[in-house]
């Protein structure tokens, strides 16, 4: 919630997290710098048992991770994952 002028808004001021920079790292983690400037590492494993993972189990092509507006994706957009799910589950670098 964000006070303005006495009047209450349900709106979050915090900028929008982007991922900004992004190196995939064996053991299928990924190395990630975030809008914020922090760096953290993310490990994959748990999240490959699921069906929109699955393919990335694959170490080939979970190493063509690439950014497509500040969220890292794979498979020409058709697997990505949420920055703020990498920030929040991801160990400083």
């Amino acid at each position: 919630m964000i006070i303005r002028n006495g009047i209450a808004y349900a709106d979050d001021e915090r900028p929008l997290l982007k991922v900004s920079g992004v190196r995939p790292l064996d053991g299928h983690r990924l190395w990630v710098r975030f809008s914020t400037g922090e760096a953290k590492v993310c490990d994959f494993t748990p999240l490959l048992s699921s069906p929109a993972f699955f393919p990335l189990r694959d170490a080939a092509r979970f190493a063509a991770v690439y950014i497509d507006y500040g969220v890292p994706t794979w498979e020409d957009g058709s697997i990505d994952i949420a920055p703020e799910y990498l920030y929040q589950n991801g160990i400083p670098a």
